[in-house]
């Protein structure tokens, strides 16, 4: 039974490996042992986030069977990197499934390595790159390979990929009755906090049911130098907190701060995302430095005075009627 289901699932995979594994980006063209490999992560490449491939083999049933496969990458990945030991495969219904295959993966320094421990001659097998911080506007590679019981061996490279220059920090959580928001340190202060900084604050966020020229306030975020009474009302600044701030509000759901695809959210768009070019491009000279009324899945292009960052802030959720909000913010550093 086993030699049965190893045979079939062999050709299965077989005929998908060599037959045109949809979207590859390298091959390697063996008539008995074959792999391909494709990326399944969009976007651009992030520091923290994971870059994640599969990696497709398999080798004739009578030729032999898998014995191992290894990613190297050219810069060691950070906690989470990983050659999964579970082969995936897609049922009649169109889902994907997996079934264990090998010894949990050991990835030390640049090298992931997965040893089968079942009779198997075909396998995908998912690698998930954690990019680390000291990758940041680099270029990364990797080389797939896999071992048959009969010595052979295949390999494949793929990219180079390149690290974007950018930051990224997730669920920032914003409280009332104010928030002092820092680009250079990607995080919100209390009134406390912001006082013995001042010189890091560059946006003042709060809720205030309050209207202005038939415009709505409700969830602001507004320059600490904007015109303290039409667009401050009632907020004290901390001594010393008067930077200005050009903002530009928009409503691009960007896939790595919203996650709204991992939410089944009808809002969701996966494949839209604020890159480098994005936020070093944009011209921010003639925007205003406020931005009134945000909701839930809104968003903003942010410059901070001294010209220093460009960034660009999400609204993952904003209480309704009421003070509190979380951002999760992308930020390029222009010099």
């Amino acid at each position: 039974m086993m030699n049965k289901m190893k045979y079939v699932m062999g050709m299965l995979l077989l005929a998908l490996l060599l037959g045109g594994f949809a979207s590859c980006q390298h091959e390697e063209e063996n008539p008995t042992f074959g792999n391909k490999c494709i990326k399944r992560s969009l976007g651009p490449n992030v520091w923290s986030t994971q870059m994640e491939f599969a990696y497709a083999m398999a080798i004739q049933p009578s030729l032999g069977n898998l014995v191992e496969a290894k990613v190297e990458a050219s810069i060691p990945g950070a906690e989470g990197t990983l050659l999964e030991n579970q082969s995936w495969h897609a049922k009649l219904d169109g889902m994907d499934t997996a079934i264990v295959v090998g010894e949990p993966c050991v990835t030390e320094g640049t090298l992931s390595t997965v040893k089968f421990n079942v009779d198997t001659c075909a396998s995908t097998l998912r690698y998930y790159y954690t990019i680390p911080e000291e990758a940041k506007g680099k270029e990364v590679s990797f080389t797939f390979s896999a071992t048959a019981s009969n010595g052979e061996t295949v390999s494949i490279p793929m990219g180079p990929y390149t690290v974007a220059s950018m930051d990224m920090k997730l669920d920032i959580a914003l409280k009332g009755p104010a928030s002092y928001i820092s680009i250079e340190d990607m995080a919100a202060y209390t009134a406390a906090e912001a006082a013995t900084m001042p010189e890091k604050i560059d946006l003042v966020y709060f809720f205030k049911n309050y209207t202005l020229d038939d415009v709505a306030f409700n969830h602001a975020f507004v320059a600490p130098a904007a015109d303290p009474e039409k667009f401050l009302p009632d907020v004290e600044l901390p001594a010393g907190v008067n930077r200005d701030t050009r903002i530009r509000d928009v409503g691009i759901k960007d896939a790595h701060l919203a996650r709204l695809h991992l939410k089944d959210d009808p809002e969701a768009q996966p494949a839209i995302f604020i890159d480098d070019i994005d936020l070093r491009d944009i011209d921010m000279s003639t925007m205003p430095n406020y931005a009134l009324d945000l909701i839930a899945n809104d968003g903003m292009f942010l410059e901070t005075q001294d010209g220093k960052y460009k960034a660009y802030i999400y609204v993952n959720s904003a209480n309704k009627g009421r003070a509190g909000a979380t951002i999760s913010m992308k930020r390029y550093t222009m010099y």
